[in-house]
């Protein structure tokens, strides 16, 4: 009999995952990965997805099916991989997305070597998005039929190996019929809220749980425009992203957004709406999936945000880790540290981290 692992956060979309793959014939086993404890970094012990109550909820669930429900603890992992990236990315200038390196170096890395430790066959996540098999043998990640929760954007670095070895059941779903199943089946978590922002900052500060974890407080430094002139300080670099309008704090005859970081000038670029624009962006640390290479210029999507739109551009690998993205508009704010990723339909080409922006 396959055997699966189910990763199971306490929300009703792991839940129900859970549900489905046992229902499939997996001899299935359902798991919490403890990522840090709320204590340590400042949230309530209610908030966040490694709350107590989180973990009652998918043990609750997990028992209600009849699959056994173990917490395995990578906060150690965690830390490495996500929080220390997070805040030396924003002590550089750069904007990271932390849920994409919890994937990559969490959930489908460790966890899934951990499910191949314990004889299991697939790793089964409540995430939205579908996995097939071409004609070639190559496997592809693909949007999710619920175009409202799809979740391939941050899915791009799954390599081959783990494509071949991970189960979306909710890929073919729509999130009230996911719902529907939590009730109909009894769990207790059929009506909880998704959750929001990042899991390990409370109230979405970063700037504030990045001083409080290092006991340090951000250098002040200058306001410049693009021609370089000072007009105002700034509260220290780890207060801004790229296209922020609010909470800049200065006054000006027109509404003034942040173009650029500057970390080791210490300065913050604001600059018109107009200045935001970029047409060419390079990223590193490449996955390719549907294809080994790109050899050749091509017209493809992409995505430069989670919540964006994909807009037309022609792409060309530069390197073996890195590729050139040429839109054929410009672009707002297209920031450092982000995902850009590629799409051909609803096939995710591949993906990678936005180096530098022209």
């Amino acid at each position: 009999m396959r055997r699966a692992m189910i990763a199971m956060s306490g929300g009703v979309d792991s839940g129900v995952a859970a549900y489905l793959i046992k229902k499939q014939g997996y001899e299935c086993c359902g798991v919490t990965i403890k990522l840090f404890n709320n204590e340590d970094i400042g949230i309530p012990r209610e908030h966040s997805c490694c709350s107590a109550d989180d973990v009652e909820d998918a043990r609750s669930v997990a028992y209600s099916i009849g699959i056994p429900y173990y917490v395995f603890n990578f906060s150690d992992r965690f830390e490495d991989e996500v929080i220390k990236r997070f805040i030396e990315s924003y002590e550089n200038g750069i904007t990271p997305n932390p849920c994409i390196d919890c994937n990559r170096y969490l959930k489908f890395d460790k966890l899934y070597r951990r499910a191949k430790e314990l004889c299991c066959d697939y790793v089964a996540t409540g995430h939205y998005a579908r996995i097939e098999r071409n004609e070639n043998g190559r496997y592809l990640l693909k949007k999710a039929v619920d175009m409202q929760k799809d979740q391939s954007y941050v899915l791009y670095s799954l390599t081959q190996e783990q494509l071949a070895h991970t189960l979306f059941p909710l890929g073919e779903m729509t999130k009230s019929r996911v719902r529907e199943i939590a009730e109909e089946r009894g769990f207790v978590n059929a009506r909880k809220h998704d959750s929001q922002d990042i899991c390990f900052v409370q109230n979405g500060d970063y700037a504030d749980f990045i001083e409080n974890r290092t006991e340090k407080c951000c250098r002040d430094g200058d306001f410049v425009d693009h021609n370089g002139k000072v007009i105002g300080r700034h509260r220290g670099i780890i207060h801004y992203t790229v296209g922020q309008r609010k909470g800049i704090g200065i006054s000006y005859d027109e509404p003034l957004y942040v173009c650029a970081i500057n970390q080791e000038k210490n300065t913050v670029t604001l600059g018109k709406e107009s200045e935001l624009y970029s047409r060419i962006l390079t990223a590193k640390d490449i996955n390719l999936i549907s294809v080994p290479y790109i050899d050749r210029p091509c017209c493809l999507k992409a995505k430069v945000r989670y919540r964006g739109e994909e807009k037309w551009a022609t792409v060309k690998c530069t390197g073996n880790d890195t590729i050139r993205v040429e839109f054929d508009e410009p672009q707002r704010a297209v920031t450092k540290g982000q995902a850009v990723v590629l799409y051909d339909g609803d096939t995710v080409v591949g993906g990678g981290t936005i180096k530098e922006t022209e």
